[in-house]
């Protein structure tokens, strides 16, 4: 299948088209609940900051941490507030920052980078930025998923203001892209924040179709599906802003919604009871090979559900 990627500005914006045709590699497999790296681009190479420097910052945003180690390769620190259960022990979560490297071995591939909406100069961003600084999370599985994405969030909070010649800031899981000032001074709720920031909602135009197909990437990470709509003759921004309402949805209830059932629907560009859609589990449309929820738009959809 080939696919055309479109640009998203902003929800209510117009779609700007990418010209390039973009193919699928179903090849490529999720893997639900790993590691969550977040990528610091850089122009120039930089230090990590001093031991103290980083306890301070850390504990701004994350509470009491243990940093149990610091040397000129990395920087690890367990998180106390949190505790992983591993057996018949109790461990706290690490977060990891290793040194700056050049992003020369840094592999984005065509769709990834066709869906950063987020950030419009994510082109000349990673073109000029030359270095990268990798924080992960580890042991973090274990943790209830609304605890896994508030430290995560707080991970990214403290990152940026830990960085400041931080140009942009990408999440790994779902190749979402802002600049370090959007991160620094966003307003966006604590309870949103993962949504907001580390799920995209993605969109292509199928070639040779009138079809169009929106779908969200990066729930994995909390062990929550994605979400998938296959659809024509539908505003587009609407169906987005549906995805985003059903994310937060989903994150607030621990997906309560069951293969099989209903969810309201779009009417007059605002969800309403009197239009029900379908949900069920199917394997994903586009890259990556995983499950997700497909949402059947009645009259609008497009495509044979299984």
């Amino acid at each position: 299948m080939g696919l055309f990627g479109f640009g998203k500005k902003k929800e209510k914006e117009s779609m700007e088209k990418k010209e390039e045709i973009l193919k699928q590699d179903l090849s490529q497999k999720e893997n639900p609940g790993l590691v969550f790296p977040i990528h610091l681009f850089m122009e120039e190479w930089c230090e990590l900051p001093d031991k103290d420097s980083m306890v301070h910052v850390m504990q701004k945003h994350l509470g009491d941490v243990d940093c149990y180690s610091h040397t000129e390769n990395a920087a690890g620190f367990a998180v106390k507030k949190y505790v992983v259960e591993a057996g018949d022990k109790k461990i706290p979560p690490q977060l990891m920052i290793a040194k700056c490297v050049s992003t020369d071995n840094l592999k984005i591939d065509a769709i990834t980078r066709s869906q950063m909406w987020d950030c419009p100069e994510s082109g000349e961003i990673l073109e000029r930025c030359k270095y990268q600084v990798v924080a992960v999370d580890m042991l973090a599985a274990g943790l209830p998923y609304k605890e896994r994405a508030e430290m995560l969030m707080d991970y990214a909070e403290a990152l940026v203001e830990m960085f400041p010649t931080c140009v942009a800031v990408m999440f790994g899981t779902s190749g979402k892209m802002f600049k370090r000032e959007q991160i620094l001074n966003h307003l966006i709720p604590r309870e949103q924040r993962f949504i907001y920031f580390a799920v995209n909602v993605r969109f292509f135009n199928i070639q040779g179709t009138n079809d169009k197909l929106v779908d969200t990437l990066g729930m994995s990470t909390l062990v929550l599906p994605d979400l998938q709509y296959h659809f024509h003759d539908a505003d587009v921004n609407e169906v987005i802003n549906h995805a985003y309402n059903v994310l937060l949805y989903i994150f607030e209830n621990n997906c309560p919604i069951k293969s099989g059932e209903t969810i309201d629907g779009i009417m007059n560009g605002q969800m309403s009871r009197e239009v029900q859609w379908k949900c069920q589990f199917e394997n994903a449309l586009i890259q990556p090979a995983r499950e997700v929820m497909d949402i059947c738009m009645g009259e609008f959809a497009s495509g044979r559900r299984e």
